[in-house]
């Protein structure tokens, strides 16, 4: 109840007095006083602290409270929150007043910063922290765990690090697997230090382990940001020696490891499972390097596993048992090899293909610029990323032969994009366009050939990796060295090879131009994520001793590349280079700030970027800088509209387009409203490269959206069709709206982009990709890489053989939410009207001569055309009717609430939160099909036959072109 009093000058004079009863009174009421007259009490705050001050007085603590919230309300909070520390179990954390909430906070934030400091200070330099502090955060805890508020509790001690209150708030949980996955999720996003993520990884992987049911899903991703692939393996050696059940888990590991680690990562994990064999598995043998001067072979390389020789069953007759094992093991050797979902993924797409031909069509006869003619190869390899269809390619052969240098370069290089994944044919697919030893043919083709043969293998080199790089030390011309840099750098992308290494430094080191640029990104590509001293050493300083501006490029990416996922060790670069004078290595300083901190949505990284981009001298800096926002803020996409709104507006161009960019980058494919509101207005920029980028970025962002998940997808793909026809836009926009319907329908309409994967990992591809396809601004040729973003979204169910088998998945939404967007419709030809010109009258006298005498005759012919041209109309007419009738028909049927869909099924990703599997079905997921992929089923009824789905053929050139004709039919010969 408020007190009827105005002035608390009569409780204040009561502290002069001697009783000790009185001060005491008095104290108690300025307690309940202060608050609203603390302005007053202010005054006489000495009076009070000397209270406290005294050893002598009993109620010290009731005096530090009260001095405490004369200091909150005069906004002096750290004076506030000590005396508050004093005031022992007075100060009541469960109170829900102002005053207690913010002192908690504030108590929390010291302690943060002190338990931060002990942690990552150098020993002897730690500080003690106050227990009376270290009593008000446990107090907190206490409170936590009173009120079941676990995931506060596991937050608070991630900041505080307090892993014995982290183990416990999981552990005294209801939903322990629940809070698992929570605790899992907030370690990879929120934490910062590298060193701390790890413990914490290791607690989380010590309690999956001592669940009831371990969950070994969730362990193997831990232990791949752990670097741990032994343990890996003996978790996975474990599982195939146990029951089927325990096999299906195998693989479905497999699979998810396959998608989340890198290729260094899983060739360890198959290298310790080779060990565990019964016998030796039988490996890929390399591809032969086509034999020089005289015969010589390919030398072979010391760091890679030489292949073992296939036992000979008949000499060593395997029991049952080993039979079994090795049969489980060599699939499982297949999966982790990431041969099986390569080769999945290729029968979705060549399956579900939707590309609108008529799209490419339209655009290739609108436009008459060959740097537009480039842009619509480009697209149609976009289009039909994966799904092995060549159709618009081989239907405009003429077309495309008169592409010459590095249009003919990009143009054969569009065939690997095409044929993403074919790599069983990939060999025979770029046969024509591969280096031969019986003659020099085209360089442009053959460094084309070589890129797109590294397209295929993207980060599964396997044996082309060989191959390649034996070209590469024989190739004679820059180009063909450039396309050899590149595909070596895509095959081999982080495993950190050696040999691979000083070939590409050896080419870097020709101090070629071209050659360069391709070198010094393909080292960041084969040196991907390692913080390779020695190369960032190498790179860094050739960078500077470089005349080539071209090969700088390529080593400020590189550099970028090898401090991907680094976090905090890449500080000391990022310094160095952020100061450096040339401004091509402070962009690389930017890109390396957003790849070592990718996903993170670190403040100082954001700090310092947007302190670049408002201050740097050079504009590719800016740009960059704003760009790289993005690849920082794709775990939030909705806060990075708010961050880069005022950046879009702004006076300098470049930096308009690193915030399109940015916007692309982080909401690529969310089809976010308010990232639209901000590339919307861009698109009509004065300035052409930016309505360029506005363009670009919106199709990353609304990428297989449809009319009824996003409504400005039909306005979009109609303002690409209207500035590519439009004669009088600029080609750099023409350029950007091209790409753009083929991003839009990237992989046939089966395909988005998502920089993070289905398991919570940063994409390393999707990445990668993006940060090189960013340089198409410098170099056309690397729009390619963004195929490496492209993934299929897709729901595939694979039995214990690892085949298809027929199931069904429920789509609880109607089917036209997450429909292909309708096809486009061809417009009839319509006959122009003439204009009439102008006749002389004695030609028009003629004429009216020629008319009467021939009027007869013609006169019945003219009444036919007449009549026919009628029956014409009246056709087209009825035609039109029908249509019309047949539509309104449709409309007037109620849609379905939900639609079955056949394994494979494309499913989008908002769609996934509503599939589930047909009722009644004999299969079981081993997990939950809303997370999407490859989802091993566990067969309930394995007496009854299963129905496999059979696999469909790839598209392109086949061994044999021609079919031989059919025999004639039976007849009777007669000498007649």
């Amino acid at each position: 109840m408020r007190p009827n009093i105005t002035s608390a000058a009569g409780v204040i004079s009561l502290l002069d007095e001697q009783e000790l009863d009185v001060k005491l009174f008095a104290l108690q009421r300025l307690n309940e006083l202060v608050d609203m007259f603390w302005h007053e009490i202010s005054d006489s705050v000495g009076k009070i602290e000397v209270l406290y001050e005294d050893r002598n007085f009993r109620h010290r603590e009731l005096a530090a409270l009260v001095v405490s919230k004369i200091y909150y309300h005069l906004g002096e909070y750290n004076v506030s929150v000590e005396f508050a520390l004093e005031a022992g179990s007075l100060f009541n954390i469960n109170s829900t007043n102002e005053y207690v909430e913010t002192i908690v906070s504030k108590c929390i934030e010291m302690y943060i910063l002190e338990r931060v400091h002990n942690a990552t200070a150098e020993p002897g330099q730690t500080k003690e922290i106050k227990k009376n502090l270290e009593a008000v955060v446990d107090r907190m805890f206490t409170r936590c765990f009173d009120d079941r508020q676990f995931k506060q509790a596991v937050g608070i001690a991630l900041e505080t690090r307090r892993m014995d209150i982290f183990e416990k708030a999981i552990l005294a949980s209801d939903d322990v697997p629940g809070m698992l996955n929570y605790s899992f999720k907030v370690g990879l996003s929120l934490i910062q230090n590298r060193q701390f993520r790890m413990e914490v990884l290791e607690s989380l992987v010590g309690i999956y382990r001592n669940l009831n049911v371990p969950d070994y899903i969730s362990v193997c991703q831990c232990l791949i940001f752990l670097d741990k692939p032994q343990e890996v393996a003996d978790i996975l050696e474990g599982l195939i020696r146990k029951s089927d059940d325990s096999v299906l888990m195998a693989y479905q590991i497999g699979f998810d490891l396959y998608e989340s680690a890198t290729q260094q990562f899983l060739q360890r994990v198959q290298a310790a499972l080779r060990q565990t064999a019964p016998v030796p598995i039988q490996t890929t043998a390399p591809v032969p390097v086509p034999a020089i001067d005289g015969g010589e072979s390919a030398m072979e390389v010391d760091d890679q596993p030489k292949v073992e020789p296939q036992p000979s069953t008949a000499a060593t007759p395997l029991t049952d048992s080993n039979q079994q094992l090795l049969d489980r093991i060599t699939k499982l050797h297949m999966i982790l090899g990431g041969d099986t979902t390569i080769a999945l993924h290729l029968q979705f797409l060549i399956r579900t293909n939707k590309t609108d031909h008529l799209i490419l069509k339209n655009t290739k006869d609108g436009v008459r610029n060959s740097m537009c003619h480039n842009a619509t190869v480009i697209a149609n390899s976009f289009m039909h990323c994966g799904t092995t269809s060549d159709i618009f390619l081989r239907d405009n052969l003429e077309w495309l032969a008169r592409a010459t240098n590095w249009a003919k370069f990009t143009a054969t290089a569009s065939l690997g994009v095409i044929h993403k994944g074919h790599e069983k044919e990939a060999l025979h697919l770029m046969s024509t366009y591969l280096p031969k030893d019986s003659g020099p043919g085209s360089a442009y083709s053959e460094g084309g050939g070589l890129y797109a043969l590294g397209l295929i293998h993207t980060n599964h080199g396997g044996e082309i990796t060989e191959y390649l790089l034996g070209q590469l030390k024989e190739a004679t011309t820059d180009i063909v060295r450039h396309g050899g840099c590149l595909g070596l750098g895509l095959a081999a992308m982080g495993t950190a090879r050696q040999d691979i290494y000083d070939q590409l430094k050896l080419s870097l080191y020709q101090d070629d131009a071209v050659t360069g640029e391709a070198a010094g990104l393909a080292i960041g590509l084969v040196m991907l994520g390692t913080a390779s001293e020695a190369a960032i050493e190498d790179t860094v300083q050739y960078a500077r001793e470089t005349q080539h501006e071209k090969i700088l490029r390529g080593l400020a990416v590189g550099i970028a590349l090898t401090m991907y996922g680094r976090l905090e060790q890449a500080n000391t670069l990022i310094e160095n280079l952020s100061v450096d004078k040339d401004p091509i290595l402070r962009w690389s300083a930017a890109y390396t700030v957003a790849m070592a901190y990718c996903g993170t949505g670190n403040n100082d990284a954001i700090k310092r970027l947007l302190h670049t981009a408002v201050s740097d001298v050079n504009d590719d800096v800016r740009r960059a800088a704003v760009t790289s926002l993005g690849f920082l803020l794709f775990r939030m996409p909705e806060q990075c509209p708010s961050i880069v709104s005022l950046l879009s507006e702004s006076y300098n161009p470049h930096v308009r387009y690193g915030a399109a960019m940015a916007l692309g980058i982080a909401c690529a494919g969310t089809g976010l409203k308010e990232a639209i509101a901000l590339v919307e207005p861009m698109t009509n920029d004065p300035v052409n490269y930016v309505r360029q980028g506005a363009l670009i970025a919106s199709a990353l962002i609304l990428i297989q959206h449809n009319e009824n998940t996003c409504s400005k997808v039909a306005h979009f793909r109609q303002l690409y069709a209207k500035v590519i026809a439009d004669k009088h836009e600029d080609v750099i926009a023409k350029f950007g709206a091209i790409l753009a319907q083929g991003i839009i329908d990237a992989g046939g309409r089966n395909a988005t982009i998502s920089l993070q994967s289905r398991t919570g990992h940063t994409n390393l591809s999707a990445v990668v990709g993006l940060l090189v396809f960013m340089q198409f601004w410098y170099w056309f040729p690397l729009t390619h890489f963004l195929s490496m973003a492209f993934t299929p979204t897709s729901v595939i169910g694979l039995n214990i053989e690892l085949n298809m088998p027929k199931v069904e998945f429920k789509s609880n939404a109607k089917p036209s939410v997450f429909a292909y967007p309708p096809p486009l419709e061809e417009k009839k030809d319509r006959n122009k009207e003439k204009v009439e010109t102008a006749v002389l009258s004695i030609t028009a006298k003629q004429q009216k001569r020629k008319e009467v005498e021939k009027k007869k005759d013609d006169k019945m012919d003219v009444d036919e055309d007449k009549a026919e041209a009628e029956k014409e109309k009246e056709k087209e007419k009825k035609e039109e009717a029908e249509k019309k009738e047949k539509e309104e028909e449709k409309k007037k049927e109620p849609e379905a609430t939900f639609e079955m869909l056949s394994n494979p099924a494309r499913v989008m990703r908002p769609q996934l939160k509503v599939i589930s599997l047909a009722s009644g079905s004999r299969y079981i997921p081993l997990k939950d099909i809303s997370v999407g992929g490859i989802i091993m089923l566990k067969n309930a009824r394995p007496s009854e036959k299963e129905d496999i789905i059979e696999l469909v053929a790839a598209g392109g050139p086949k061994v044999e072109e021609e079919s031989e004709p059919e025999p004639p039919e039976p007849f009777e010969w007669s000498d007649d």
